[in-house]
């Protein structure tokens, strides 16, 4: 049962570690194209939360044997950080594309989008922003755990 679990471990750290780097990567070429966007400092803004999504990934996926969560927890905190940290780069992205304004006004540069556009970005960042929440505090639970079970073996 305990080799299940570190099997499992491992395979979430390297699945964690290759989203990261995919992320990073992402992120690098959004930096490449920020000209071409409608908004061009949100576009750096995107580029910025792929690299530092990216890189937060790789950190987590590199030390998430020491998590403690098992099971639908586990699954819960993984699933939510991949949506929290692809969906804050993919709506970054696309409020840059739509020159939206609603998400983020101190990027918006005077631009808005269409309604339609507004609302799309705007319901992905509020649920992204659920998403990030829910994984971290999973995960700070996780590492409590951790804790409590390490100070009562000693």
């Amino acid at each position: 049962m305990a080799t299940q679990s570190r099997d499992r471990d491992a395979v979430t750290d390297r699945a964690l570690i290759r989203h990261g780097i995919f992320l990073f990567l992402i992120g690098l070429v959004t930096g490449t194209q920020e000209r071409r966007f409608t908004n061009m400092r949100m576009a750096l803004s995107a580029h910025l939360e792929g690299v530092m999504n990216g890189t937060f990934l790789v950190a987590l996926g590199a030390g998430w044997g020491r998590v403690g969560l098992v099971g639908p927890a586990a699954r819960v905190a993984r699933w939510t950080l991949l949506y929290g940290t692809y969906g804050n780069w993919l709506f970054t992205t696309l409020g840059a594309a739509m020159g939206t304004a609603a998400a983020n006004p101190i990027l918006s540069q005077g631009d808005s989008g269409s309604r339609g556009q507004e609302r799309v970005v705007l319901f992905g960042f509020r649920g992204m922003r659920y998403a990030f929440f829910t994984s971290v505090v999973l995960i700070l639970v996780g590492l409590s755990r951790r804790e409590e079970v390490r100070s009562c073996a000693s």
